[in-house]
């Protein structure tokens, strides 16, 4: 689960991680008030979307002139006029693709003096199984290219979950980091910060860019972005709350409800699968034979009959869908009660795109038996390959 960058301000803030005052708004007659509320002269008017390159973002509706994301205003007249011009128009970024996402939030904060920008972030290092700090002295907007031209400025240091953030550990990050003086003494207090807040609230990244070192020697948390696991989310009802279901696909959330995996992606064939790795094979032979995949969806080994159904409504609720495959392996999942769910979805909306159906292992007798008997315009395949070929000649 993503939330905002001051949502994410307010989790680090309340472990003892520097950040500025700032005051989140959802209207521009808003601004004006929350922009007395901070120190100012200067102030940053920063759209509240959940995707990155915000400053460096362009509205649809304002033009090839327009300004980014974010913006600075060195009064607050005109903090109030980036307000008017951002709030309700569309942001497209370099994460957001063409489509874009409305800015609905701003956050309205206090300027700062900088120094110069660092990047921090922390996630899971699946390579040592480790939380590892991922640092550079190279931060800012343009982070990725740092990375894709200059990896050698990108450090990684791995934390042993046993000893914690130990000294040796604040050291290499500091040097890592390039910090002397004043902001090396706030390292020492901040990356414990940090690595508490990350595993305390089972983050799956934080990632701050910039982490700033100020005018006055100070660090300072610029921004933050954070995603947490989604599976660990009862543990956390403070963070729970904090989701903005304007920010994520509909599909995504009605599947959340029956507890199916389901990402939304960019083709027109939908797939219906269990399993995460046949999900994945699934989506590999469909792009094989030139189509793209519209989604991933793993109903899971133990789904019910109204679980796949629901699954089935879900990819034909997608105006991109032009043909679905259901993909079944039979084993906890007998296949008799995939067909079942899926002659019970199309009987209540409707087959309006081919439909290819495979399955194989638990019951599959019977429930190509319950297919071949609904009187739907359901196509059999004998194997993956079959099924793949067979969907992609029907929406070609």
């Amino acid at each position: 689960m993503n939330i905002h960058e001051y949502q994410a301000k307010q989790v680090l803030k309340a472990y003892g991680a520097p950040v500025a005052e700032g005051v989140a708004i959802t209207s521009a007659d808003q601004a004006e008030a929350a922009a007395k509320q901070l120190p100012g002269p200067l102030y940053v008017v920063k759209s509240q979307i959940h995707a990155g390159g915000r400053g460096k973002g362009k509205f649809k509706e304002l033009g090839a002139e327009a300004k980014g994301g974010v913006r600075l205003a060195f009064s607050i007249e005109e903090a109030v006029a980036h307000a008017k011009e951002m709030l309700g128009n569309t942001l497209v970024t370099a994460q957001t693709g063409e489509a874009g996402k409305q800015v609905n939030r701003l956050y309205i904060e206090d300027g700062a003096d900088i120094a110069r920008e660092l990047y921090c972030s922390l996630l899971v290092d699946r390579s040592v199984g480790q939380t590892a700090f991922v640092v550079s002295t190279e931060g800012g907007m343009d982070i990725e290219e740092v990375a894709h031209a200059t990896p050698e400025k990108i450090h990684t240091i791995a934390i042993n979950p046993e000893a914690g953030v130990t000294d040796e550990n604040v050291a290499a990050i500091n040097a890592a980091l390039e910090l002397t003086g004043q902001a090396a003494e706030d390292g020492k207090s901040l990356f414990p910060i940090l690595y508490k807040a990350f595993v305390e609230k089972d983050m799956d990244m934080l990632e701050i860019n910039p982490l700033i070192v100020m005018e006055n020697g100070h660090l300072r948390v610029l921004d933050a972005k954070v995603s947490f696991d989604g599976n660990a989310l009862y543990r956390h009802e403070d963070i729970r709350a904090l989701r903005d279901e304007t920010e994520e696909d509909a599909k995504e959330i009605e599947a959340s409800k029956w507890d199916l995996a389901y990402v939304a992606l960019d083709g027109n064939i939908g797939c219906m699968v269990n399993g995460a790795g046949l999900a994945m094979a699934t989506m590999d032979i469909i792009k094989l034979y030139g189509k793209e995949p519209a989604n991933f969806c793993d109903v899971g080994g133990g789904a019910g009959k109204e679980k796949v159904a629901a699954a089935f409504k879900i990819i034909t609720a997608d105006p991109k869908v032009e043909g679905i495959l259901v993909n079944i392996f039979g084993g906890i999942m007998k296949c008799d009660v995939i067909a079942e769910g899926v002659v019970a979805a199309v009987q209540e909306v409707g087959l309006k795109v081919p439909l290819v159906v495979r399955l194989e292992g638990t019951n599959v007798e019977l429930g190509k038996k319950i297919l071949n008997e609904s009187g739907l315009a359901i196509t059999a395949a004998d194997d993956l390959d079959d099924a793949a070929q067979k969907i992609v000649a029907a929406v070609a």
